[in-house]
């Protein structure tokens, strides 16, 4: 039995050492989704999980509260998406996917606009500094994105009418390196490359008819 105790003594070692690897990969990633680092410490701390599980069943009947399978570490890799090398020697398509998306509005009342774009601006500015005032309706829009998450659905407000948009969905050879564009540069970095497969368009209708539906988008 002493031995017994021993390897059990051993077991939740292993569990407590790959559960402060897995602490340690998480704080590294910083949020980063599919980290692979995160994920070969996932399965470390489950198998320890579960050596340790069926350790305390065998020894003394008892059970942990986690609920775990364990998990062969060949086959996680194969489910992360192979190993790092791997991949782009087999995987014959771009590794980069780039979308291009242009949306049109009308301005009904250009002091509306300018009015809740302010009032975005003073949200966003702390108690003891005076906001400056937006000057002209592209800074009123560029206000509304940077106030929101930055996306199109910042400018979904009634003082903007939406037109018709169009989304390009594209496989690249290399990513956009935005320090190679002036800031003032409208075209550059929607520029698509010359090796650059478009691999499909969607148009965007905002008031569309139900008898035109069928012809709202192409694919190409």
């Amino acid at each position: 039995m002493t031995d017994q105790h021993g390897e059990l003594d051993a077991a939740l070692e292993r569990v407590i050492d790959a559960a402060r690897a897995h602490l340690t990969a998480v704080r590294a990633a910083q949020g980063r989704i599919d980290d692979d680092d995160v994920w070969q410490a996932y399965v470390a701390l489950n198998n320890a999980s579960f050596a340790y599980d069926e350790q305390l069943l065998d020894a003394f009947g008892e059970v942990t509260p986690w609920d775990v399978e364990s998990i062969d570490p060949d086959e996680a890799d194969e489910r992360f998406g192979g190993a790092a090398g791997d991949s782009e020697a087999t995987d014959p398509h771009p590794q980069v996917i780039s979308v291009r998306q242009r949306r049109d509005y009308r301005v009904p009342s250009v002091s509306a606009l300018l009015r809740v774009a302010e009032v975005a601006r003073r949200e966003g500015t702390p108690e003891d500094d005076e906001p400056a005032p937006v000057e002209g309706v592209g800074e009123a829009v560029l206000e509304l994105l940077q106030s929101g998450d930055g996306s199109l659905s910042a400018l979904d407000v009634p003082e903007l009418e939406p037109l018709d948009g169009v989304v390009m969905v594209s496989e690249v050879g290399t990513p956009v390196d935005l320090e190679s564009f002036d800031d003032d540069d409208p075209v550059g970095p929607f520029t698509p490359a010359a090796d650059d497969r478009l691999v499909g368009r969607l148009d965007e209708h905002p008031f569309l008819d139900e008898d035109d539906h069928d012809h709202a988008g192409h694919q190409h």
